[in-house]
């Protein structure tokens, strides 16, 4: 007993040293974007999806009735900001730990505490959760299922990729969006006038305009946005106004939100192929001037057009597998930045041309076929004869025809034995030609047959 209360007294000290649980106020020097952080829930901008009217996480906090939440969404969109909100919101014990910089022994330090003060309802906030590996997860099932802790965990990428499934059916799970640029300039113009919290004792101005730019230049990332308008205006000094010349200096530093193999990637791929697939250059550039200006590899780009080419374009113009074809080998042998323009030939080639994809749906159907019914026997006549096997065995009433010895170069054979359409062309662009030249092929052939006394089989 005299450990385990000399360890209940650590826990007291701890809890007495904790800045939460002793004063609230942020010190002066810290970030402009940690003095704005919302105190309440009423000061939380943006997120109308997810904190509206009649949305269930306002009714949850409200009733203080959550258990475990995971914010999902990219940074600077809010999770740590809504995680502590709730904490003030339930007067609950909060308890903030880094997914990256944290250990096993103080999360289970953690969790013994949270058991230790049950009574106070111990909000226990982990950022960047998917940096914990299964063990580590593992850890907290416990402790969230007896109620010990409600769990907030934040991350950026996927919870369906990298939170376990115990822990992710416990959950609610929120998924935030980047905010809208009119959201941020409300919170930039809250920044510039406060003299408490924000840059007010600067005196500094700045139009509407000025601070909409700001806000469109840092995409959807406040906390981004707030520290770019610290900056320029600690570098502009105090009692003038921003201009536009200020933007441009901080708009030069500027990287676009772009992570490789996450989400961003994945959904900015998406949004180009269904752009080129829709006939839009002007959306299809957009999108490859993201990627490539974020870093994306461009034989990445250009493997997904070489496979649009045939998917998406396919026999409606043929030669928009040589152009892909072509750019992805200029990916390999140029390298940046001069592919950059072979990728964009083939981006503005592929999404002007005419779409089929008569070639997806035939190899589509042909699978079905093989895999859902009885397989097709090879007719003798089409079996090859160069073996002494298939010459003897070869006892077929009808000999093969060599199509090229006759009129129009069509024997009028069939070549399964149980006749299928698989293939259906489109009617657009150079497809339109071999639907009209399939037609006569089937014409002449019933004519052959006809005339053969064999009709339709």
């Amino acid at each position: 007993m005299g450990a385990n209360g000399e360890l209940f007294d650590k826990f007291d000290a701890a809890e007495q040293a904790r800045p939460e649980a002793a004063d609230e106020r942020v010190p002066s020097w810290a970030p402009l974007a940690v003095r704005m952080r919302p105190r309440s829930l009423s000061e939380v901008v943006g997120h109308g999806h997810v904190l509206g009217e009649g949305c269930l996480l306002p009714r949850l906090i409200k009733a203080d009735t959550f258990g475990s939440l995971i914010f999902f969404g990219p940074p600077g969109c809010g999770k740590t900001t809504l995680a502590e909100v709730i904490s003030r919101e339930t007067k609950s014990r909060f308890v903030k730990i880094n997914a990256v910089l944290s250990n096993v022994a103080q999360l289970k330090e953690e969790l013994f505490a949270a058991r230790y003060r049950k009574g106070e309802r111990t909000i226990l906030f982990i950022d960047e959760i998917h940096r914990f590996n299964k063990a580590q997860q593992d850890l907290l099932l416990p402790d969230v299922e007896d109620g010990n802790i409600r769990l907030i965990g934040a991350t950026t990428h996927n919870p369906g990729f990298y939170i376990n499934a115990p822990l992710l059916s416990r959950s609610h799970l929120f998924r935030l969006e980047p905010l809208d640029s009119r959201d941020i300039l409300k919170v930039l113009k809250t920044a510039l006038a406060d003299d408490a919290r924000g840059l007010g004792s600067y005196k500094c101005s700045a139009s509407d305009e000025i601070l909409l730019g700001i806000a469109r230049i840092c995409d959807g990332d406040l906390r981004r946005a707030l520290n770019a308008l610290e900056t320029m205006v600690l570098a502009a000094g105090g009692g003038r106004e921003l201009t536009e010349a200020d933007v441009e200096v901080f708009a030069k530093e500027r990287r676009v939100r772009y992570d490789a193999d996450e989400d961003e990637h994945y959904d900015t791929i998406s949004a180009f192929i269904k752009s080129v697939r829709g006939c839009d250059p002007d959306a299809a550039m957009y999108w490859l001037a993201k990627m490539l200006v974020g870093g994306e590899d461009p034989r990445f780009i250009a493997r997904r057009l070489l496979i649009l080419a045939s998917e998406d374009v396919g026999l409606a113009d043929s030669r928009g597998i040589l152009v892909a074809s072509a750019a992805f080998d200029a990916c390999e042998r140029v390298g940046q930045p001069e592919c950059e323009l072979n990728l964009a030939h083939a981006t503005l080639f592929l999404a002007t041309a005419p779409k089929s994809n008569s070639a997806t749906n035939a190899l589509y159907a042909a699978k079905a076929e093989v895999s859902k019914k009885e397989t097709q026997k090879v007719p003798l006549y089409l079996r090859d004869s160069h073996t002494s096997l298939n010459k003897k065995m070869n006892k077929s009433p009808e000999e093969y025809i060599y199509n090229h010895e006759c009129p129009g170069h069509i024997s009028g054979q069939e070549y399964l034995e149980t006749p299928l359409q698989l293939y259906t062309p489109s009617h657009y662009g150079a497809e339109a030609q071999i639907a009209e030249r399939l037609e006569c092929f089937r014409e002449l052939k019933q004519q052959i047959r006809k005339k053969n006394g064999r009709g339709k089989k």
